[in-house]
């Protein structure tokens, strides 16, 4: 039991270093590429941090568990939207996160609850046929993302461009590295992440059945907290940065990603998802 516990908080430190590390990376990476905080928390950090509900998918897909990948996904995007919804009460800014951003976040908003409309269409549906091992859902969530990421990316720069002209442009800063290094240490934080989360949620898996709290309370609330830890961490530390667009970005790209998951699992399972 103890060593659960020791292994449990190690992985957890872990995760929450390599979370802080991505925050870091991506804010530079979003200042060198241009793609801006909002479009780089939406998509790269938001890929990132739900590298734990993709691989944990993976492998329920494998052992045949098929509603623990859906409950797991769907789960985690609740505690994403609770996470958020923290962060925003704790600020000590002077405006809160949510309201400030309520307008440059909209549409990715609006994207999270197309796709998860989507995910919630297909339960209700019943499709028996598949396109080169997708359903309809599937190709439907990989196609709306494509083309709601390139919305975002066209959005992103007409809004630059309009403060660009209007003189509300933000003021260039000094980026620490190369963008190419910045690139490789993000990955690395990445890989840390993708390789630790697994096991964490199984350590914790281990503890809910030594505590007696079984495993449908666990997997359903324990372990999708678990999975969201980097969502968490990463928000957080963006928030202290000062980047706010990246920090709702993230939680609102990590929802959508999260609806994509589904469709991954999809593809590798032998069943319909």
């Amino acid at each position: 039991m103890l060593n659960l516990v020791l292994m449990f908080l190690a992985m957890a430190a872990a995760i929450i270093v390599a979370a802080m590390v991505l925050a870091t990376y991506a804010d530079r990476i979003a200042d060198q590429s241009g793609l801006g905080g909002s479009v780089t928390g939406l998509v790269l950090l938001a890929g990132a941090t739900s590298l734990p509900e993709f691989s944990i998918g993976f492998n329920a897909v494998r052992m045949g568990a098929v509603d623990l990948t859906a409950g797991d996904v769907l789960g985690s995007s609740l505690v994403n939207l609770l996470i958020l919804s923290v962060l925003d009460l704790a600020s000590r800014q002077p405006a809160r996160i949510l309201t400030r951003t309520a307008a440059a976040h909209a549409l990715s908003a609006i994207v999270a609850c197309i796709l998860t409309g989507i995910v919630l269409l297909g339960i209700m549906l019943d499709t028996s046929w598949s396109l080169f091992r997708l359903s309809p859902v599937s190709w439907g969530l990989f196609i709306t993302y494509a083309l709601c990421a390139r919305l975002l990316f066209l959005d992103q720069k007409t809004a630059a461009l309009h403060d660009a002209q209007t003189g509300h442009a933000p003021p260039e800063t000094e980026v620490k590295g190369r963008l190419s290094t910045n690139i490789l240490s993000f990955c690395g934080a990445a890989a840390v992440i993708f390789f630790i989360a697994p096991s964490l949620a199984h350590t914790a898996d281990q503890l809910a059945e030594l505590t007696g709290l079984g495993r449908t309370f666990f997997g359903t609330l324990f372990v999708a907290t678990i999975t969201s830890l980097p969502e968490a961490v990463a928000t957080f530390a963006a928030i202290r940065m000062g980047t706010v667009d990246m920090a709702v970005g993230n939680i609102l790209g990590s929802n959508a990603f999260n609806m994509v998951i589904l469709g991954a699992v999809d593809f590798a399972s032998p069943q319909p998802v």
